[in-house]
Protein backbone atom coordinates (compact mmCIF):
# COMPACT_ATOMS: atom_id res chain seq x y z
CA UNK A 1 0.00 0.00 0.00
CA UNK A 2 3.13 2.80 0.94
CA UNK A 3 4.64 1.29 -2.25
CA UNK A 4 1.08 2.14 -4.08
CA UNK A 5 1.16 5.46 -2.14
CA UNK A 6 4.85 6.63 -3.47
CA UNK A 7 4.26 6.21 -6.91
CA UNK A 8 1.07 7.61 -7.70
CA UNK A 9 2.69 10.62 -5.76
CA UNK A 10 6.06 10.59 -8.21
CA UNK A 11 3.40 10.33 -10.97
CA UNK A 12 1.53 13.12 -9.89
CA UNK A 13 4.70 15.25 -9.40
CA UNK A 14 5.91 14.38 -12.88
CA UNK A 15 3.00 14.97 -14.47
CA UNK A 16 2.98 18.63 -12.54
CA UNK A 17 6.61 19.46 -13.84
CA UNK A 18 5.68 18.32 -17.43
CA UNK A 19 2.37 19.70 -17.87
CA UNK A 20 2.13 23.34 -19.45
CA UNK A 21 1.75 25.77 -16.53
CA UNK A 22 -1.74 27.29 -15.72
CA UNK A 23 -2.09 30.73 -16.80
CA UNK A 24 -1.57 32.92 -13.62
CA UNK A 25 -2.52 36.26 -13.27
CA UNK A 26 0.95 38.62 -13.85
CA UNK A 27 0.78 41.85 -12.86
CA UNK A 28 3.85 43.45 -15.47
CA UNK A 29 5.13 46.77 -14.64
CA UNK A 30 6.76 49.06 -17.36
CA UNK A 31 9.10 52.26 -16.78
CA UNK A 32 7.70 54.93 -16.02
CA UNK A 33 10.53 56.98 -17.34
CA UNK A 34 12.17 55.78 -20.78
CA UNK A 35 15.76 55.06 -21.45
CA UNK A 36 16.87 58.54 -22.81
CA UNK A 37 20.74 57.29 -22.86
CA UNK A 38 23.45 60.10 -21.63
CA UNK A 39 24.63 63.25 -24.01
CA UNK A 40 28.28 62.32 -23.11
CA UNK A 41 31.00 60.46 -25.07
CA UNK A 42 29.75 62.21 -28.25
CA UNK A 43 33.63 62.62 -29.64
CA UNK A 44 33.65 60.74 -32.80
CA UNK A 45 30.24 61.06 -34.39
CA UNK A 46 31.06 64.31 -36.40
CA UNK A 47 31.75 64.22 -39.63
CA UNK A 48 35.14 64.14 -41.62
CA UNK A 49 35.71 67.34 -42.67
CA UNK A 50 37.82 66.70 -45.74
CA UNK A 51 40.67 67.93 -45.82
CA UNK A 52 43.48 66.82 -48.17
CA UNK A 53 44.75 67.15 -51.71
CA UNK A 54 42.79 68.20 -54.59
CA UNK A 55 45.18 67.83 -57.28
CA UNK A 56 47.77 65.63 -57.72
CA UNK A 57 51.40 65.97 -58.85
CA UNK A 58 50.78 66.41 -62.87
CA UNK A 59 47.48 67.41 -63.04
CA UNK A 60 46.46 70.37 -65.10
CA UNK A 61 44.83 73.04 -63.37
CA UNK A 62 43.06 76.40 -64.18
CA UNK A 63 43.44 79.97 -62.60
CA UNK A 64 41.50 79.63 -59.10
CA UNK A 65 41.32 75.92 -58.83
CA UNK A 66 42.18 74.77 -55.32
CA UNK A 67 45.15 72.72 -54.72
CA UNK A 68 44.66 71.29 -51.31
CA UNK A 69 42.66 72.36 -47.74
CA UNK A 70 44.46 71.85 -44.71
CA UNK A 71 43.63 73.09 -41.28
CA UNK A 72 47.36 73.33 -40.51
CA UNK A 73 50.58 74.11 -42.53
CA UNK A 74 51.22 70.98 -44.22
CA UNK A 75 52.13 72.00 -47.72
CA UNK A 76 53.13 75.44 -48.41
CA UNK A 77 52.29 77.65 -51.56
CA UNK A 78 55.15 77.81 -53.56
CA UNK A 79 55.23 79.60 -56.91
CA UNK A 80 51.91 80.49 -58.85
CA UNK A 81 50.00 79.33 -55.71
CA UNK A 82 48.08 81.54 -53.63
CA UNK A 83 46.86 81.52 -49.78
CA UNK A 84 43.80 81.11 -48.97
CA UNK A 85 41.71 82.37 -45.69
CA UNK A 86 41.52 79.24 -44.17
CA UNK A 87 45.26 78.26 -45.64
CA UNK A 88 43.27 76.79 -48.74
CA UNK A 89 45.76 76.37 -51.57
CA UNK A 90 45.04 78.03 -54.92
CA UNK A 91 46.45 78.03 -58.41
CA UNK A 92 47.06 81.45 -59.37
CA UNK A 93 47.95 80.57 -63.10
CA UNK A 94 46.77 78.27 -65.32
CA UNK A 95 49.61 75.42 -65.51
CA UNK A 96 50.57 71.74 -64.14
CA UNK A 97 51.32 71.23 -60.61
CA UNK A 98 54.42 69.90 -59.02
CA UNK A 99 55.68 69.26 -55.46
CA UNK A 100 58.75 69.69 -54.21
CA UNK A 101 60.81 69.13 -50.62
CA UNK A 102 62.81 71.91 -49.62
CA UNK A 103 65.22 71.95 -46.34
CA UNK A 104 63.62 74.35 -44.15
CA UNK A 105 66.40 76.63 -42.43
CA UNK A 106 65.05 78.85 -39.74
CA UNK A 107 65.20 82.73 -39.74
CA UNK A 108 67.75 83.15 -36.76
CA UNK A 109 65.47 86.10 -34.94
CA UNK A 110 62.74 83.14 -34.56
CA UNK A 111 63.63 81.66 -31.59
CA UNK A 112 60.98 78.92 -31.18
CA UNK A 113 61.89 77.55 -35.03
CA UNK A 114 65.63 77.66 -33.83
CA UNK A 115 65.11 76.14 -30.47
CA UNK A 116 62.78 73.77 -32.22
CA UNK A 117 66.07 73.06 -34.76
CA UNK A 118 68.73 72.72 -32.01
CA UNK A 119 66.38 69.85 -30.04
CA UNK A 120 66.60 67.95 -33.14
CA UNK A 121 68.76 65.11 -33.28
CA UNK A 122 72.40 65.19 -34.93
CA UNK A 123 72.18 65.14 -38.63
CA UNK A 124 68.40 65.48 -38.56
CA UNK A 125 67.08 67.56 -41.31
CA UNK A 126 63.51 69.55 -41.70
CA UNK A 127 61.82 69.65 -44.92
CA UNK A 128 59.00 71.32 -45.63
CA UNK A 129 57.11 70.45 -49.14
CA UNK A 130 56.22 73.04 -51.07
CA UNK A 131 53.34 73.31 -53.80
CA UNK A 132 53.95 74.54 -57.40
CA UNK A 133 52.04 75.45 -60.61
CA UNK A 134 54.32 75.48 -63.56
CA UNK A 135 52.56 77.86 -66.53
CA UNK A 136 51.42 76.12 -69.42
CA UNK A 137 52.51 78.50 -72.62
CA UNK A 138 49.68 78.17 -74.64
CA UNK A 139 51.22 78.26 -78.57
CA UNK A 140 49.66 80.12 -81.34
CA UNK A 141 47.98 82.42 -79.67
CA UNK A 142 48.54 86.56 -80.65
CA UNK A 143 47.58 89.95 -78.59
CA UNK A 144 45.79 92.40 -80.18
CA UNK A 145 46.90 95.43 -80.22
CA UNK A 146 45.03 98.92 -79.99
CA UNK A 147 46.06 101.03 -83.15
CA UNK A 148 46.45 104.64 -83.16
Amino acid sequence: MALAALTLRTQAAVAALLSPPQAAALAVRFASKKTGGSSKNLGGKSPGKRFGLRKMEGHYVHAGNILATQRHFRWHPGAHVGLGKKKYLYALEEGVVRYTKEVYVPHPSNSEAVDLVTKLPKGAVLYKTFVHVVPAKPEGTFKLVAML
